[in-house]
């Protein structure tokens, strides 16, 4: 416990990348990128990350929207704010289910605040909510994907999707009322100096602020710019707008043929999604399928896929990439790492399978964190 008002992150969670097509993950130091100075509430809030769920990830975008009705004076408000909050405090709700309602199972449930120093907690914090949603009738525990005292929540919570409810384990819910606080009476969170008070407001860590900015500057580049084709000619052209052309088919576990979407196999070794049950791509099978159509066979795996065409080494950097490049994470200098393959857009974004959970869609080259080079197929 690091702030009175707010229980702090749990710990760093390890980074868990987006489920692999081969390999284990290799974490490596992330990339820093520039905080976009936003100035207006929910100026570009569109993009996604690898890593962040579908439905959490329209929980932060609703939850931008909702405050803009909640506190009219804050500025600078955007999913991102929201995404680096909770991938420290939850790590987007890995490992529970997210209903098409938002709620979330099993509930999201931090230590017993008891002031036995687990989880940083020195001092006992007496239940306030008679275990409504802590389940802790003696002590608190923090609640949700965003991890609020249910002190805390019963001030800033807010009914976000309609329900009649207001609740800790409901991704909306607990959205909308991480951005009501974040904004207090009316930041510009576009300012980083602001952004920082409110982080730390949000838990009163140096550490902690350090760790959320670095997200929410990664989650940034993620959500800028709208991932278009751009000047890429020939077959490079035609790979990339045949990926494009996927972009909304779900993920599938070893999901992906020359002809297009199909069921996968059992299964993820992360998640344990059946690949059998969702008609889809996996990341090596997108790309197995974008590059048939220009003739080039490719396997199904993304170790593999790292041996085909001219290898970019990791050290060029991402200038050296040109669209319709394979780009890869894993160990920059062992391929049998390789766990994720994309295909390069341009201007610093991929198209990519990410995870199950998730669609087909653009991220930032930058929102995964082991970038391990690319290959010129083409």
């Amino acid at each position: 416990m690091k702030s009175w008002r707010k229980v702090g992150c749990l710990g760093v969670l390890l980074l868990v990348c987006a489920i692999s097509c081969v390999g284990p993950m290799i974490t490596a130091q992330y990339a820093a990128s520039t905080i976009a100075n936003y100035s207006t509430l929910g100026e570009d809030i569109g993009g996604s990350a690898p890593g962040i769920g579908d439905r959490m990830l329209t929980a932060y975008k609703n939850a931008v929207t909702g405050v803009a009705r909640a506190v009219p004076k804050c500025r600078g408000m955007r999913w991102p704010v929201l995404a680096g909050i909770a991938r420290i405090e939850s790590n987007h709700a890995a490992g529970h289910s997210v209903s098409a309602g938002g709620d979330i199972t099993p509930r999201i449930l931090g230590p017993v605040l008891n002031g036995s120093g687990v989880g940083g907690n020195v001092t006992a914090f007496p239940d306030t909510d008679d275990g409504k949603w802590d389940g802790d009738t003696v002590y608190e525990r923090a609640v949700g994907p965003f991890q609020f005292l249910p002190a805390t929540f019963r001030s800033y919570g807010r009914d976000a999707n309609g329900d009649g409810a207001v609740n800790p384990h409901n991704a909306d819910d607990a959205a909308l009322a991480a951005a009501v606080y974040l904004c207090g009476n009316g930041r510009n969170l576009g300012d980083e100096g602001q952004l920082k008070k409110a982080i730390y407001a949000y838990n009163h860590s140096d550490a902690y602020v350090a760790d959320v900015l670095s997200w929410i500057h990664r989650y940034d580049a993620a959500a800028r710019n709208p991932g278009e084709i751009g000047q890429a000619t020939g077959k490079a052209r035609t790979v990339l707008a045949a990926a494009l052309s996927q972009r909304g088919v779900p993920y599938s576990w070893g999901g992906g043929k020359p002809e297009g979407k199909s069921t996968g196999i059992c299964c993820s070794p992360t998640s344990g999604q059946d690949g059998r049950l969702v008609d889809g791509f996996d990341c090596s099978g997108l790309t197995l399928y974008a590059f048939a159509q220009v003739g080039v066979a490719l396997p199904h795996r993304a170790d593999l896929q790292a041996g085909y065409g001219t290898r970019i080494p990791a050290s060029a950097g991402f200038g050296a990439l040109k669209p319709g490049d394979l780009v890869f994470y894993g160990s920059p200098t062992a391929d049998s790492t390789i766990h994720h393959v994309g295909i390069y857009l341009g201007n610093g974004q991929m198209i990519n399978a990410a995870k199950p959970g998730t669609n087909v869609r653009v991220d930032s080259l930058t929102s995964m964190a082991d970038y391990a080079g690319g290959a010129r197929i083409l």
